[in-house]
């Protein structure tokens, strides 16, 4: 629990909820229903286990914010509650209402216990990986689907991670239940794409293409886009990911719409999967682009601008 204050107001209640959703209660020395309503918030914050934290404020002591927010609200008593989500007041509720009605407040607008443990484990996933424990990371990220499925991130950082450890058979069986948004998520529609070329490059049945094969009909013909898309198909499922870029870049310099503007859309597709985490920053601060990722996104704007 923390005590607002007017120096600690930004810090812990609006940068605060950026992160974590923050209750405020709202109350006063003299008021009864405040001091019957302070110890069921402090059980619903325990309960809650970290998926929301909670504040409190003096209306006497901080009548700035009380009066401010009383306002906003249209609200002339305490015990008042207000919630805060990304810095900003977003519900209430006024006097000691009964516990269950808090929780369907609160369900209305703090993450669920699935939610929280996903995103934990996606966390941890992402550190195994920068330990180099690959397998460390995929078990996290199994958790992390199994523990809530509707967390497009995790599913897509999972069947990811086993497409790049040549776990092919294992992504389609995680990717099942996506495959009906490809058309929604477009990070869901790379990760189509590039099994759809990992199955071209290994056919089920038939001889495999080969890189020589289309190299040889480019070289007879620099206008044969489906010899280039071939190569291009053969480097993603070999994850020469700029090389395959740099064979749809030419397809685009000749022909910007070919084939329904297939070449644009698997350029942007391998963009979505090279591009790698965002990493840390400090407050205010702006993570940097990744060098890669920013060059050949500038190269397909001035291709495609042209």
């Amino acid at each position: 629990m923390i005590d607002i204050t007017l120096e600690n107001f930004q810090t812990e209640l609006i940068d605060g909820s950026m992160t974590t959703p923050v209750l405020l209660d709202i109350w006063a020395e003299w008021c009864g229903p405040c001091k019957q309503l302070g110890p069921v918030l402090e059980k619903l914050e325990a309960e809650y286990a970290g998926r929301f934290a909670l504040a409190k404020l003096d209306a006497d002591k901080v009548p700035q914010i009380s009066q401010q927010l009383s306002q906003m609200f249209g609200v002339r008593s305490i015990p008042f509650c207000v919630m805060f989500k990304e810095g900003q007041p977003v519900d209430g509720f006024v006097g000691a209402i009964p516990a269950e009605q808090i929780r369907a407040f609160l369900d209305k607008h703090v993450p669920g216990a699935d939610e929280v443990e996903a995103l934990e484990q996606e966390e941890a996933a992402q550190e195994a990986l920068a330990e180099g424990d690959t397998e460390g990371a995929l078990e996290r990220l199994q958790h992390a689907v199994a523990a809530d499925p509707a967390n497009d991130d995790a599913r897509f950082d999972y069947v990811k991670l086993l497409l790049q450890e040549g776990r092919i058979d294992d992504a389609k069986v995680a990717f099942a239940p996506a495959i009906a948004r490809t058309t929604q998520v477009r990070r869901f529609d790379a990760l189509q794409r590039w099994m759809d070329a990992t199955d071209f490059a290994s056919p089920a049945q038939g001889a495999a293409p080969s890189l020589a094969d289309a190299e040889s009909r480019i070289a007879a013909n620099k206008r044969d886009f489906e010899a280039r898309f071939d190569r291009a198909r053969l480097l993603m499922a070999a994850q020469r990911w700029t090389d395959a870029m740099d064979e749809l870049l030419d397809i685009l310099m000749r022909d910007k719409s070919w084939s329904e503007e297939l070449a644009r859309k698997t350029y942007i597709a391998i963009l979505e999967i090279i591009e790698p985490p965002r990493p840390k920053v400090a407050d205010g601060q702006i993570p940097p682009d990744d060098p890669t990722v920013a060059t050949y996104r500038r190269r397909l704007s001035s291709v495609v601008l042209s």
